[in-house]
C-alpha cells in the first residue's frame, strides 16, 4: 500500500483512486455525512415542514417517510463511488457520455455551489441574531461580516485540504456539535410547554407535499456528493455496509433534528414565522442567555463542516465539466463564488425562507432526474464497476454522447419542472408551466409532485431506452 501524507492538501482531483492508496472501514462514511448535517438547520427545517399545512404528527411522519426515501439513494451512489474509485459526477460519464455528462455535471455544479453558500449565509445570519439578543446593537454589520468571514474561510480551508483532512476533522466537528445540540436540548425542552393535542390536520395531498419537500431539503441536496468519500474506500467493501452507514450518517442524524423542530412547533407558533426569516438563529429565542454563546460557537461549526462537504464536491464537479485546474484551486473558485452569493443573501435580500424553498424543488427536481438516469445504469450495467480509462475518453467504450442518458434526464426535468410552484417571483417563471390555469395555488399544485414523477419518468425511459439499445444491438450481431 502506498503510503499517503493525509495532513497536506490534497492533489487528486476527479482521477480514479488506485487499489494500494484505499483505505478505511464503512463506518468512516458515518462521521463524514453526520458532521455535514448535525447542526440547528435541520431543527428548522422540520419547522418548515409544519408551516405547509401539516399538523405535528402528520409532519413527524411526512419526516420519516421522506428521509426513508431519500438517503438510501445517497448510500447507492456511494456504492457507485466505491466500485468506480471516482465522483459520482466522473462515473456519471458511463451514463451520459464522455461529453455528454457536461450538462448533468454543469446542473449539479450549480446546485452544489448553491448549498455551500446557504450553509455560509445562515451562519451570518445566525450570528446576528444571537448577537442582538446578547446586546441590541452587537449584531451590527461590522460583527456579522466578521462572522461571515470566519465562516467562509474555514469552509475555504477544509474544502481546499480536501478528504484527508475533512475526514480527520469532521469526526472532532461531530462530536462537539452534538455536544452542544444535547445540551441544548436538555436546557431548552423542559422550559416549553407542548401542545400535542394534534391540531387541524392537512389533507391527504398537503401530506404528499410534505414528503416531497423532506426529501428535497434532505437526501436529494446531498446526491451528486454521494460517491467522492466512499471512492476511497477498498475496493472488496460490502455494497450494503456502504449504503448503510452513508444513509445512516446523514438519515438518522438529519432526521432526528427536523423531528426536534417539528416538536418545538407545538410550543410556540410565532417560532414559525421567525424561522421563515432566519431558521438557525430564530432557535436561540427558545435558550437562556448563558447558552447563546456555546450555541453560535456550534452554529459557526457546524455551518463550516457542512460547507466544507459541499466546496470540496463542488471543486471536483467543476473538474468533471473539462475545467482542467488542479482541485485545490477549483476549490478555490468556488469559495469565492460562495462568498459572492452569501454575501447577497446576507446583506441585500430581503427574505430567506421562499428563495430557500424555492431552491430546494428546482435543484431537486434536476437531481433526483439526474439520480435515476445515474442509479439504473449502476444497476443494469455497472455491477463489475467501471472502464475508468474509458470515463476520460471521448473514444472509449462510453463514446462522446448517450443520447439515452441525456434524454431521458432532460424530459425527466422538464416534466419536473413543470409541475412544481415556486413562491418566490424571480423563480416561478421556470416552474408550473404544465399546471392548469388556475391551480396555482391549490393542494394538488403545492405538492410538488413533480421531482417524484421527474425521477421516475426519468429513470423508466432509460431503462426502455437501453434495453431497446442492447436488444437491436444484439439482432445486428446475431444478422
Amino acid at each position: 500500500m502506498v503510503t499517503v501524507d493525509r495532513s497536506s492538501v490534497e492533489q487528486r482531483g476527479i482521477e480514479h483512486v488506485p487499489d494500494e492508496e484505499r483505505y478505511g472501514a464503512p463506518s468512516r462514511q458515518f462521521w463524514v455525512w453526520s458532521a455535514a448535517n448535525l447542526s440547528m438547520l435541520p431543527v428548522g427545517y422540520g419547522l418548515l415542514v409544519v408551516a405547509v399545512g401539516l399538523n405535528w404528527w402528520q409532519a413527524m411522519l411526512a419526516v420519516v417517510i421522506g428521509i426513508g426515501l431519500s438517503y438510501p439513494l445517497v448510500g447507492a451512489v456511494a456504492v457507485a463511488g466505491t466500485r468506480g474509485g471516482a465522483p459520482a459526477m466522473m462515473l456519471s460519464r458511463a451514463a451520459f457520455g464522455v461529453l455528454g455528462s457536461r450538462l448533468p455535471t454543469l446542473i449539479t455544479w450549480f446546485t452544489v455551489v448553491g448549498w455551500e453558500t446557504v450553509s455560509v449565509a445562515l451562519g451570518a445570519l445566525a450570528t446576528r441574531t444571537v448577537l442582538e439578543r446578547l446586546s441590541p446593537g452587537l449584531g451590527g454589520t461590522a460583527m456579522v461580516a466578521l462572522a461571515f468571514a470566519v465562516i467562509a474561510l474555514g469552509t475555504i480551508v477544509l474544502g481546499v485540504y480536501g478528504y484527508h483532512v475533512i475526514q480527520r476533522v469532521q469526526r472532532w466537528l461531530t462530536l462537539i456539535t452534538a455536544v452542544v445540540t444535547v445540551v441544548y436540548l436538555i436546557v431548552v425542552l423542559p422550559r416549553l410547554h407542548f401542545d400535542l393535542s394534534g391540531g387541524k390536520a392537512g389533507s391527504a395531498v398537503i401530506f404528499l407535499g410534505g414528503i416531497v419537500l423532506v426529501m428535497a431539503g434532505t437526501g436529494l441536496g446531498w446526491l451528486a456528493a454521494g460517491a467522492d468519500y466512499s471512492r476511497y474506500l477498498p475496493r472488496n467493501t460490502p455494497s450494503r455496509r456502504i449504503l448503510g452507514w452513508t444513509a445512516a450518517g446523514g438519515g438518522v442524524t438529519q432526521g432526528l433534528l427536523v423531528l426536534v423542530g417539528v416538536l418545538l412547533s407545538t410550543s410556540d407558533p410565532v417560532l414559525v414565522a421567525a424561522v421563515a426569516k432566519d431558521p438557525i438563529g430564530a432557535l436561540a429565542a427558545q435558550a437562556p442567555t448563558w447558552f447563546l454563546v456555546p450555541y453560535l460557537i456550534s452554529v459557526i461549526i457546524s455551518v463550516t463542516a457542512a460547507g466544507a462537504v459541499d466546496l470540496y464536491s463542488s471543486g471536483l464537479v467543476l473538474q468533471a465539466i473539462g475545467v482542467r485546474l488542479p482541485r485545490p484551486v477549483t476549490a478555490g473558485i468556488d469559495g469565492v463564488l460562495m462568498i459572492i452569493g452569501g454575501v447577497y443573501i446576507v446583506f441585500v435580500a430581503p427574505t430567506f425562507a421562499s428563495v430557500f424553498i424555492a431552491f430546494l424543488l428546482i435543484t431537486g427536481v434536476a437531481a433526483s432526474a439526474w439520480a435515476a438516469v445515474f442509479l439504473v445504469d449502476l444497476w443494469m450495467h455497472r455491477r463489475d464497476g467501471y472502464d475508468t480509462a474509458a470515463l476520460d475518453d471521448v473514444n472509449g467504450r462510453y463514446g462522446r454522447f448517450n443520447w439515452a442518458g441525456i434524454g431521458s434526464m432532460v424530459i425527466g426535468t422538464v416534466v419536473g419542472l413543470g409541475l412544481v410552484t415556486s413562491a418566490d417571483a424571480h423563480l416561478a417563471a421556470i416552474t408550473g408551466f404544465l399546471l392548469p390555469a388556475g391551480v396555482a395555488d391549490s393542494p394538488l399544485a403545492i405538492t410538488n409532485l413533480g421531482i417524484v414523477l421527474g425521477f421516475l419518468l426519468s429513470g423508466l425511459l432509460y431503462a426502455v431506452l437501453t434495453l431497446r439499445t442492447r436488444t437491436a444491438a444484439r439482432e445486428a450481431v446475431a444478422g
